[in-house]
């Protein structure tokens, strides 16, 4: 039986990288096989262009080219690990997919939604999140809570109010028109009582644990 496939989406600070090892840990104890990877990124190559992508740098890449760059990282990773993984029967548990990326450079940066949606057709044919959990809260919210890491901020952790409200409003557009797929968690609460609200959104989705 194929595995289930569920992404992780939501802007910097809003705790979904660690509800993502939640999830994998709850879902490993009902007996469930799973695979924790993330995006961009999964694979060597793809951390390569990962670091790229997120690297700080004097001169933008361009919307465009960092476009191709997380496509072509996304093609590789859905190739050489969330496919096999899908076919063994494993539950991907992935942190960001596509919508990461109409959130991003389309509702943050600008680039053409149209040339996005055109992408993700060639980087993975057929191949969409089975649900995806949207971790929602107010960009002075997330952006208190990166601040608090005290890490040195990657390209995108150091972009301004503005640019995280687009990306939190092209996030919600998503949901909004797709209802089906995407549920709406809100991230303000702390780390334990959204773990709890994600293991009961995913025991609503997949009462039986294989759908």
């Amino acid at each position: 039986m194929r595995g289930r496939f569920i992404t992780f989406e939501g802007a910097e600070g809003v705790g979904k990288s660690t509800q993502v090892a939640h999830a994998a840990r709850n879902l490993t104890a009902r007996g469930i096989p799973v695979l924790q990877t993330r995006e961009p990124g999964g694979t060597p190559l793809a951390e390569q262009l990962r670091a790229l992508v997120l690297e700080p740098r004097e001169r933008a890449l361009g919307v465009n080219v960092e476009l191709l760059m997380i496509f072509a990282a996304r093609a590789h990773h859905v190739a050489d690990k969330i496919r096999p993984a899908l076919q063994r029967g494993q539950w991907v548990l992935c942190d960001r997919f596509t919508d990461a990326t109409l959130a991003y450079q389309g509702g943050g940066s600008g680039a053409n939604p149209a040339w996005i949606r055109q992408l993700a057709k060639i980087a993975h044919p057929r191949l969409l999140p089975d649900l995806t959990l949207l971790f929602d809260a107010p960009p002075v919210v997330a952006s208190a809570r990166v601040a608090s890491r005290g890490n040195r901020p990657d390209r995108f952790e150091a972009e301004g109010a503005a640019f995280f409200e687009r990306v939190r409003q092209a996030y919600l557009e998503i949901a909004a028109r797709e209802p089906a797929r995407v549920r709406l968690i809100d991230a303000t609460p702390g780390e334990h009582e959204v773990a709890a609200a994600v293991a009961r959104t995913l025991d609503a989705a997949f009462p039986t644990g294989g759908g």
